[in-house]
């Protein structure tokens, strides 16, 4: 069974609970990776690993456990970008699926504002999480665990 991998820490609530109806109904394992209580149903698809607050605790368990098969999402840029390297399906929590080419344009656009913060320009900020992010987040969750599916990774 595919495990989707969950960045806890900065993933919306509406997506979170998404991917926890997803394995409550059977079609993956979920994991939460967090360095706070993140509040899950109880169920034998999912599960919470807590973490140590700082240094990117929660990437780090991520990256040691994820296989290829499995899917990650997070907001985490870098962390994307390294996963997607070892051929991770990984997404953001927007429901953008993040490939080589796409990563590495948004990774230096993530660069560059970090630029532009550290020189006192502060860039926009991110728009509010709405209905077309988590129907767009659905859709593309769906659509990877449907292919991972597919390829073997799911007992019917």
């Amino acid at each position: 069974m595919i495990t989707v991998w969950i960045d806890a820490d900065n993933c919306v609530r509406e997506a979170r609970a998404f991917v926890e109806r997803a394995a409550c109904r059977g079609r993956v394992r979920a994991v939460f990776v967090a360095d706070r209580p993140i509040r899950t149903t109880d169920s034998p698809q999912v599960e919470r690993v807590l973490v140590s607050s700082g240094d990117q605790q929660s990437d780090k368990v991520i990256q040691e456990r994820v296989q290829v098969g499995d899917i990650v999402v997070t907001r985490d840029i870098p962390l994307a970008a390294e996963l997607v390297e070892q051929g991770i399906v990984v997404l953001n929590d927007r429901g953008t699926v993040w490939t080589a080419e796409n990563v590495r344009e948004r990774l230096s656009l993530r660069d560059f504002k970090e630029d532009m913060r550290v020189q006192g320009l502060t860039p926009k900020r991110m728009q509010r999480y709405d209905k077309r992010d988590a129907a767009t987040f659905v859709a593309a969750l769906d659509r990877e665990i449907t292919r991972a599916t597919a390829r073997g990774r799911v007992e019917p």
